[in-house]
């Protein structure tokens, strides 16, 4: 079955051709990093613009890449929340649109669902390319981290009666109570003007300071012991800033990087380093070491909790290269399996959306002429209710 996926939840515009929910035949995202970084942040407005803009093309590069016409595709996935409701739409009326004139099935995908979806997706690509890669195993505990989300959930694969292909049951044990984590990352770089997305600028800058230089403590929830909270770390970054000489250089680096822009140009990574005290790059280095070990704590204890024996972490800040190593080595001193999708696929594309959307389609499912977007789409249920 070759279905053709597309996402279009937040400021990536992407189209994808997955085959069988398992080989990428063609995958094509347009980022709109350089829209956006002179606002430190996604604007919604611009964002929907942009995809406006870039949709027919992107569709149309990947069913080139794939060798295909778009009356070649057995079926449409198509992203419908969550995310922002202008940028959903510009997908979802897309797909409809192409999915009624084709005569092809289409169906909706759950944008946490295709995350989830991405590591499924890439432990089939690396077995098939080395068949002695350890499985994915389930049930499982997977951590979407992204800009928009952080949250626990157990995943299971349950078979179906005479089917093939197994339903996946997504039970929520853990979720933000605030900022998500990226967020999180991105309005740090924005209060210390390091430049956007904030992500992978910390992760960059922070391997030259020292983690252990400022003690930002760990959070403790009341009730649920699985959730997370970032805003009163990022409170705590600001009120270290503010006030300070880390605020006049930041205010520094601000006028620098804007002179840049003025230029055409950016800044190269050892530049923007030359650019920060050693002060803030211990803060950086310090910051991102807090929230990486509340992610993995957090993420082992769920697993340790729902006695399971793999955990995946995926979702944009699964690029991050400190998550990645200390999930790793946590995981494995436990006894756990631990499974990341590559980095271009721990990132917004439509190739976890055509292969999420494969499995529903495989199992029946179509979606109604009514299909819409939802800026808020909460995946399965949460613990609580399904112990009821």
């Amino acid at each position: 079955m070759l279905v053709l996926g597309i996402e279009s939840s937040c400021d990536e515009t992407a189209a994808a051709v997955v085959a069988d929910g398992e080989r990428i035949l063609s995958s094509v995202v347009a980022s709109q990093i350089l829209t956006h970084e002179r606002f430190g942040g996604v604007v919604p407005e611009l964002a929907s613009r942009e995809h406006l803009r870039r949709i027919g093309p992107v569709v149309d590069e990947a069913l080139a890449r794939a060798g295909l016409t778009s009356a070649q595709v057995d079926a449409l996935a198509v992203t419908e929340g969550p995310g922002l409701i202008g940028s959903l739409l510009v997908g979802v009326v897309y797909g409809k649109a192409l999915a009624e004139a084709l005569a092809k099935p289409l169906v909706g995908v759950n944008h946490l669902e295709g995350h989830i979806h991405a590591v499924l997706l890439e432990n089939k690509i690396a077995r098939a390319a080395n068949p002695e890669i350890e499985a994915a195993d389930f049930p499982n505990v997977t951590l979407v981290v992204s800009g928009g989300h952080t949250v626990l959930y157990r995943v299971e694969a349950q078979p179906s009666a005479g089917a093939r292909w197994p339903r996946f049951r997504y039970t929520r044990l853990g979720q933000t109570r605030d900022d998500a984590a990226g967020e999180a990352f991105d309005k740090v770089a924005k209060l210390l003007a390091l430049g956007y997305p904030g992500g992978p600028v910390i992760d960059r800058l922070a391997v030259h300071g020292n983690s252990d230089a400022v003690d930002f403590g760990r959070v403790r929830m009341k009730g649920n012991p699985l959730d997370f909270s970032f805003s009163g770390l990022k409170t705590a970054v600001l009120y270290r800033v503010r006030g300070s000489t880390l605020e006049n250089e930041a205010e520094g680096r601000r006028r620098w990087q804007s002179d840049l822009r003025r230029e055409g140009k950016r800044p190269s990574g050892d530049e923007l380093r030359d650019h920060c005290s050693r002060e803030t790059l211990d803060l950086i280095a310090s910051f991102q070491s807090t929230v990486v070990n509340d992610l993995v704590e957090r993420t082992l204890a769920a697993a340790e909790a729902e006695a399971v024996s793999s955990v995946f972490v995926s979702g944009g800040v699964a690029c991050n290269s400190l998550l990645r190593r200390r999930a790793a080595e946590a995981a494995h001193a436990q006894g756990l399996g631990c499974f990341f999708p590559s980095l271009a696929l721990a990132t917004d594309n439509a190739a976890m959306i055509a292969a999420a959307g494969f499995f529903k389609l495989a199992a029946g499912e179509r979606a109604a002429v009514t299909l819409t977007a939802h800026a808020s789409f909460p995946l399965g249920v949460s613990a609580a209710a399904d112990k009821q």
